[in-house]
């Protein structure tokens, strides 16, 4: 199939790459097509399936049949530790290595949350959101021998349907010293996958995306649970993708439900250093040798064909030994902690994604102003340390009721060196004054007053929940420099980060007593529109929704796993 045909409608005069051209430019040129095409419009949607076909819904759950499984511990939610200790590095006592810690690292990041049922219907909720609850995202351990849970290194699947770890491979003891060598003593290895069919399924072309803000929300999970137990996770970003597959074992899965490489976290004690980009290229393709065990299981008896995403997917791919994105230090101060007894664990474990708002609760302005702030990246900050490079992304609010605020249209700068391209390419007439009684650290301004619920919701797919929350936003990422001077590969990048600012807000609503939802169908040139953006410089990437959540009582609780209370 030819590229013009894939991209019929994200082309654009010059856009088909010469074969002569540098391939990283061939690859920048397909990705800006991908987004183009992917985008929806008040006239068209990006394509997707005409209807559902409920016959081939994915499994949500990957199986590696004939592996060896490994249970983990189930842990008690209790009130330690406190949810505000958690964002900041230093303030928790590294607990050891050992089957516990590995079990409730799972727990609090990828592990099932909590049965739904209405009807004869019954579905799993996790404690990583995902975009339609569809969950493309999968999770793998690579550890040295662990006490209480394998007397040797080992590379594992972990299946949250059943908290268990399931054995795909067996390193040996001077494989994995040889492969950490770089990395702080007693580190872990966790990866991340994605199955991009489980989304396609029910979104189409657009699922690319969605895949990449579900990546973006699992890093934040992995790096929060890490931290309530005084541990940090550093992303490996020198990794190149195949890199990342090999050491995972990803190779014995195959189109069209193949996992997708997504990136390595070590996971390490608070107080170490991780200085490590990447792991030796030979030790890591040695991975390639080992015994794999297991067969994936088969998601789906028939499936549709998206040619587009897998195009999209290679171009982002990112070679080896290609650079690590430049480290960034930030240099606001670190999060003041309160003494608010909120327990992390049971505000992870109960997140949810609102499907209605009531229309009519608020929000004080200091809840306001707090939640931004978590946002934002500071020294010793979590999650946002899991992350190498500079924020790319920034926050176009619509505030609809928030106390002492006054309604209108707001940005949120998460970066302040970006701070004159966007003045330079949103509407001139924007005010950008400063909101009376914002804390001076807050970096937000109102660009324009008045009513914008009516604004918001259209945006957004004329979704009500983004007209009826105390607030909504649009996330605004630094697009063409990033691709054109990181590389193509910071496409899945920038919806990483986009989805890690998502996890934030998520909790931080948890936390207030009320909820947030992320909103993946929105009208993205209508959104640059209201903003005054005209190119590529700024797109919008993900939207989100924050208020009071009206529940659906026809829907019944039961426990994540038995012998558990709902």
């Amino acid at each position: 199939m030819s590229w013009k045909r894939i991209f019929s409608r994200g082309a654009e005069a010059g856009d088909e790459p010469a074969p002569e051209e540098d391939p990283l430019e061939q690859a920048r040129r397909v990705l800006f097509a991908y987004h183009r095409a992917t985008k929806h419009d008040v006239q068209r949607y990006a394509r997707g399936p005409f209807e559902l076909d409920w016959a081939t819904q994915p499994d949500p759950f990957r199986r590696w049949d004939g592996a060896e499984s490994i249970p983990l511990a189930h842990p008690a939610v209790g009130p330690e530790p406190r949810y505000e200790e958690v964002f900041v590095e230093g303030t928790l006592t590294p607990r050891p290595l050992d089957r516990a810690l590995v079990s409730q690292l799972f727990y609090d990041s990828l592990a099932l949350s909590a049965w739904k049922r209405h009807g004869e219907a019954r579905w799993a909720l996790r404690v990583n959101p995902s975009s339609g609850n569809l969950h493309p995202t999968e999770g793998y351990l690579v550890a040295p021998a662990i006490a209480g849970l394998s007397e040797t290194p080992l590379v594992a699947h972990y299946t949250p349907e059943s908290h268990a770890l399931e054995v795909r491979a067996r390193p040996g003891r001077e494989l994995w010293e040889s492969l950490s060598a770089d990395l702080p003593p007693g580190s872990v290895l966790v990866g991340l996958s994605s199955v991009h069919w489980r989304e396609a399924w029910k979104y189409g072309e657009r699922a690319y995306r969605y895949c990449n803000h579900d990546a973006g929300h699992a890093i934040a999970c992995v790096t929060l649970a890490a931290a309530g137990m005084g541990w940090k996770a550093t992303m490996l970003d020198g990794l190149g993708s195949e890199e990342v597959a090999c050491l995972l074992g990803l190779g014995d899965t195959a189109p069209p439900e193949a996992e997708e490489p997504d990136c390595v976290l070590a996971v390490h004690p608070q107080g170490t250093t991780c200085a490590a980009e990447r792991l030796d290229a030979e030790l890591v393709g040695a991975f390639a040798e080992l015994a794999w065990s297991g067969t994936p299981n088969e998601l789906s008896p028939d499936h549709e064909d998206w040619e587009v995403i897998d195009l999209a997917a290679d171009a982002a791919h990112k070679p080896i030994h290609a650079p690590a994105c430049a480290k960034f230090e930030p240099s606001r101060p670190p999060l003041e902690i309160g003494d608010e007894p909120i327990p992390f664990r049971k505000i992870v474990r109960q997140r949810r994604s609102a499907v209605a708002m009531d229309g009519t609760s608020g929000l004080a302005s200091d809840a306001f102003y707090q939640t931004l702030r978590r946002t934002l990246p500071g020294r010793g900050e979590l999650p946002f340390s899991a992350l190498p490079w500079a924020p790319r992304i920034h926050l176009a609010l619509f505030v609809h009721r928030v106390a002492d605020l006054e309604p209108g249209l707001y940005v949120l700068v998460r970066n302040p060196s970006d701070e004159p391209a966007l003045r330079g390419a949103f509407r001139d007439e924007f005010s950008w004054e400063r909101p009376p009684g914002c804390p001076d650290e807050l970096p937000l301004f109102a660009l324009h007053h008045g009513d914008v619920r009516g604004l918001a919701a259209r945006i957004s797919c004329n979704q009500d929940i983004a007209a009826d929350g105390c607030f909504s936003l649009g996330m605004i990422a630094r697009f063409a420099s990033s691709l054109e001077e990181d590389g193509p590969w910071m496409y899945p990048r920038l919806f990483w980060e986009s989805g890690v600012v998502g996890q934030v807000l998520y909790l931080e609503a948890e936390a207030l007593g009320i909820a947030s939802t992320g909103i993946g169908c929105f009208f993205d040139d209508s959104m640059h529109g209201v903003l005054g953006v005209t190119d590529h410089s700024w797109q919008s990437l993900y939207h989100f929704t924050t208020g009071g959540a009206v529940e659906d009582v026809r829907v019944q609780s039961d426990p994540a796993y038995p012998n558990e209370t709902a």
